[in-house]
């Protein structure tokens, strides 16, 4: 097992923000990859082995600022999760020669003791055992607790910034019924990165730009900037219906309820109600479409809150539903989408996070990426556009 040990204890500030022209970034020819590498298969006793004496471990500026459990767990892979946790609640973990628990924030400078621990050293080739049955037999083949290993088509990338093109169909993160998503599989695929967390969501039906830090100062930086408004996110829908072209604020608070069955859903809400989250989309029409003798529209719509669903749920609530949405939709609609045969056919939902601006976090210069249409997408957009 390898002990990450702190590089040193410098200083993050927030650099300023110079309005420079946007640098646009698009994404390269080529495509990454699932990782298929072969596995070993080494005798049964190499397969565990026990670390016999405490160790120190360092905390680098990069990783201050999580909780203890998620620091160690990141830590000791291959390391159970209730193992983790039961070393933190006996005493055995101290910080700075103290208890601690499992919620400590961890800082800068931090002496943390890890006492002996039993890890597996094939951790990693499990992972990549996955990713070759991820490759052949897809997702839901998957058992064990472990994420394959992927890379994601990369937009940017520098020693702050990772910005991946998600494709549709895949969650995030792992949970709520989720056994992994995209930030556990990079985590997997860079075994090396000390730090990758997520700066910001997409529902797992969309595809598009996502955002990833590769350091806590540029983490805490970027999500100050999506709070304070200081993003431009820019997706494209294709909803049911001729937009009308005057209709270009959605100012409508939102509230966040679950079915009988426990799945999260979205509503419109009175301002005045208690669990009212305001919410402000702006729409733009980009081409009115007809396909399979019905109209359609085309939008750019820009997103000034981040609510759950907000796009969707505000789009449905003008009467114009995006095309291909199984929670919000029209259902007869997006039947009869699947089964085009005069053109293109749609089997996801039309929601693309297409542009994004934002500034870098440490050189502050301004930076625009763009996440072309993926294939499907755009085929039927071109197939809607000439029909």
């Amino acid at each position: 097992m390898k002990h990450i040990i702190g590089a040193g204890s410098g200083k993050t500030r927030r650099p300023g923000k110079p309005r420079e022209a946007p640098e646009l970034h698009r994404p390269p020819p080529s495509a990454g990859q699932v990782s298929a590498d072969p596995v070993r298969n080494p005798p049964a006793d190499q397969l565990v082995r026990s670390i016999p004496e405490a160790s120190f471990v360092t905390v680098d500026p990069d990783l201050a600022g999580q909780r203890l459990d998620n620091f160690l767990i990141r830590l000791l892979k291959g390391v159970p999760k209730t193992h983790v946790y039961r070393i933190i609640r006996s005493g055995e973990v101290r910080v700075n020669k103290g208890r601690a628990q499992a919620d400590t924030r961890i800082e800068a400078g931090d002496s943390i003791r890890l006492p002996p621990v039993r890890t597996s050293e094939r951790a990693d080739e499990k992972a990549r055992a996955m990713a070759v049955e991820i490759a052949r037999d897809g997702a839901a083949s998957t058992v064990g607790g472990y994420a394959p290993s992927r890379e994601f088509p990369i937009l940017f990338e520098d020693e702050h910034v990772l910005a991946i093109d998600k494709p549709a169909g895949v969650a995030v993160h792992g949970g709520s019924g989720v056994a992994f998503g995209v930030i556990e599989q990079l985590r997997m695929a860079r075994p090396e990165a000390k730090f990758l967390e997520l700066v910001h969501r997409l529902d797992r039906e969309t595809s598009g730009i996502l955002l990833v830090a590769k350091k806590r100062m540029a983490l805490k930086n970027l999500q100050e900037q999506f709070r304070e408004r200081e993003t431009d996110k820019i997706y494209l829908a294709l909803v049911s219906g001729a937009w009308p072209g005057n209709k270009k604020v959605l100012d409508k608070p939102l509230q966040k309820y679950l079915l009988p069955d426990g799945e999260r859903r979205v509503r419109v809400v009175d301002k005045d109600h208690p669990d009212a989250m305001r919410a402000v989309t702006l729409v733009k029409v980009q081409s009115a479409v007809a396909m399979a003798g019905r109209a359609f529209s085309l939008l750019e719509v820009t997103i000034k809150t981040g609510r759950t669903h907000q796009i969707r749920v505000h789009l449905a609530s003008e009467g114009h539903p995006i095309a291909g949405d199984d929670k919000y939709g029209d259902f007869d609609l997006n039947k009869a989408l699947q089964k085009e045969v005069s053109g293109a056919c749609l089997k996801r939902m039309f929601l693309h996070a297409w542009r994004l601006k934002f500034t870098h976090p440490s050189s502050g210069k301004r930076i625009e990426l763009l996440a072309v249409l993926p294939p499907d997408l755009e085929s039927l957009a071109a197939h809607a556009i000439t029909a």
